[in-house]
């Protein structure tokens, strides 16, 4: 799904290759970091510590950042790997104390050169989930791509390209899917430049996360918005990633994370029937140590440059628990 506010669109003729660089360091980014010293921090914290966090990343833009973020869970969590919530579930026994598992969706090229050193120098287990069309191409990301055609003149018919990028993103996902991908081609088409590439991870890359403890996981093939997509279509999407995977990596992926992370009944279906065993949402919440419902399991969404006063009330639930108080202050 669409990186976060720390990174931007290259627009720069004869930039760097990959599409996505890093943004200037904004203040928000430690919205909420006074929550740190909220008297009720620490009874987040203690009920935390039987919850299960698993942490949803995107790319790794501040190496620094993540690094000081992996060494402050080494000492205040227990790290666990996919395989260890799988067999959780499958036995019936509960995950340790405040275990976190660390995913990655849409996997870029930074999960291997920016996280994998971080995480296999502490030794810390993750998760990457793919999108599997993009693998092996330097095709952008769709949403970065219509932000591009739409600053250099791309025009459609369902679409006003005005106002800000994260509004035209939310009119496109809104859009039922063939209406998105059709907007998408009128864009090509009609913009005076095409994006620059971005170089996506090869097959032999997921061979090297994958031995390096970080499992690879279903994402669709083309990241749609699968509350959008015909029966048929989400069929397709999953079924499609599902099979690449298998062939590239020699065995099936267990694991999948919903585009945009939203649950999808008929997802759920399909994933049952190809023997998947977790699903995962991007709900910004904390999970039970034994997941309830394994194709629906809470993430918490992070960002590598997230600052660790804001980490840590992340990671305690406490700003979850805000931000839905702020949506639903009634309760509802």
């Amino acid at each position: 799904m669409p990186y976060p506010e720390s990174t931007t669109v290259s627009t720069r003729p004869g930039g760097p290759s990959p599409a996505v660089l890093p943004a200037a360091p904004q203040p928000e980014r430690d919205r909420g970091g006074w929550l740190r010293f909220s008297p009720v921090q620490p009874f987040f914290r203690a009920r935390a510590a039987q919850r299960l966090a698993v942490l949803a990343y995107h790319g790794v833009t501040d190496p620094r950042s993540f690094g000081a973020q992996l060494d402050r869970l080494r000492r205040l969590a227990t790290p666990v790997s996919l395989q260890a919530v799988e067999r959780a579930i499958s036995e019936g026994r509960p995950l340790p104390p405040r275990s976190v598992l660390i995913t990655f969706d849409d996997a870029d090229r930074t999960v291997l050169t920016h996280a994998l050193p971080a995480l296999a120098a502490r030794r810390i287990p993750a998760a990457a989930f793919v999108i599997a069309e993009l693998i092996g191409t330097d095709r952008p990301f769709w949403w970065h791509e219509a932000a591009f055609l739409a600053q250099h003149g791309g025009q459609a018919r369902s679409l006003s390209t005005s106002g800000r990028p994260d509004q035209l993103l939310a009119r496109l996902k809104a859009l039922p899917d063939p209406d998105r991908r059709r907007t998408l081609h009128e864009l090509r088409v009609s913009a005076r430049r095409r994006p620059p590439g971005q170089e996506q991870l090869a097959p032999e890359d997921l061979r090297a996360l994958r031995a390096a403890k970080v499992a690879i996981g279903n994402h669709t093939m083309g990241h749609p918005c699968l509350s959008r997509c015909d029966d048929a279509t989400v069929a397709a999407e999953i079924v499609g990633a599902h099979r690449s995977l298998t062939q590239w990596l020699g065995e099936p992926p267990t694991a999948f994370a919903y585009p945009n992370g939203g649950y999808e009944p008929r997802a759920d279906s399909v994933l049952r029937g190809l023997g998947y065993r977790l699903g995962f949402l991007s709900d910004h919440r904390l999970g039970p140590r034994l997941p309830v419902h394994p194709l629906r399991i809470s993430r918490l969404q992070v960002d590598s440059t997230t600052s660790t006063r804001r980490f840590d009330t992340i990671l305690s639930g406490l700003e979850p628990a805000v931000q839905r108080w702020r949506r639903h202050p009634d309760g509802e």
